[in-house]
């Protein structure tokens, strides 16, 4: 588990014990978005949101790969969103490519658009035919549709939490559809080992578009693809 860091917030000065998230990394090894070294983040509060200022360009400590993931940051009392700047490395790590199929050419994520375009775009490489997205997100909760396929799409800066799995899951069952889940700040503990129990595909997103698998179902369909999970052999339902 990380280890908490304390930040003391630029505004009213109060002083927190702020545990970096984790995200999974397909080398192996757990990795959390942290403060590069004890005291050597700067904390600043956050007055105007944009894309770009919400992410850290790292590279991972175990496997050197490049890539761009959230900011560490989190909400104090005193009403001010605060940031920490010089983050760790955190892993992207290289997805294998379905046998038969061309290289996947990802899109880069820019917008919730572009994430929800892009994982849309993922799936109809895999052989799902015409998904569509849908942003903003249906009332049902269900970001991307398709024949055989239902789909999250999580655009924050913050790990997906359990519920919206389980809700994306139970829309799978009563449609008959796989149901396949993409972050881009990966996934709480709990939701994570829920998805595991239910054999629901988890992928993170980065910001080049390219969807990492963090479970062994999202390792089975970007191995197997649709194909892979026609009658004759079970799906990850």
């Amino acid at each position: 588990m990380a280890k908490s860091v304390p930040v003391r917030c630029p505004a009213c000065h109060r002083e927190h014990a702020y545990v970096p998230h984790e995200f999974p990394c397909a080398c192996g090894a757990p990795v959390s978005v942290a403060p590069a070294r004890a005291g050597a983040a700067t904390a600043v509060p956050v007055r105007h949101r944009s894309w770009a200022g919400s992410w850290a360009e790292v590279d991972c400590g175990a496997c050197g790969r490049p890539g761009q993931w959230p900011q560490p940051q989190f909400e104090c009392p005193c009403g001010v969103t605060v940031r920490l700047s010089q983050v760790d490395e955190i892993p992207r790590a290289p997805r294998r490519e379905p046998a038969g199929r061309p290289p996947f050419k990802p899109l880069t994520i820019r917008t919730a658009y572009d994430a929800a375009a892009g994982a849309a775009h993922f799936l109809r490489w895999l052989g799902f035919p015409e998904v569509r997205a849908t942003v903003p997100r249906a009332a049902a909760g269900v970001d991307l549709r398709g024949f055989g396929v239902v789909g999250l799409v999580d655009p924050t800066t913050r790990p997906t939490g359990l519920r919206p799995l389980e809700t994306l899951w139970l829309h799978g069952l009563a449609e008959s559809a796989l149901p396949v889940a993409f972050s881009l700040a990966g996934y709480h503990r709990d939701a994570r080992a829920r998805a595991d129990e239910l054999r629901l595909p988890l992928f993170v997103l980065d910001l080049t578009g390219t969807p990492q698998p963090v479970n062994a179902p999202a390792e089975e369909l970007s191995t197997l693809g649709a194909e892979g999970l026609r009658p004759g052999r079970p799906g990850p339902l």
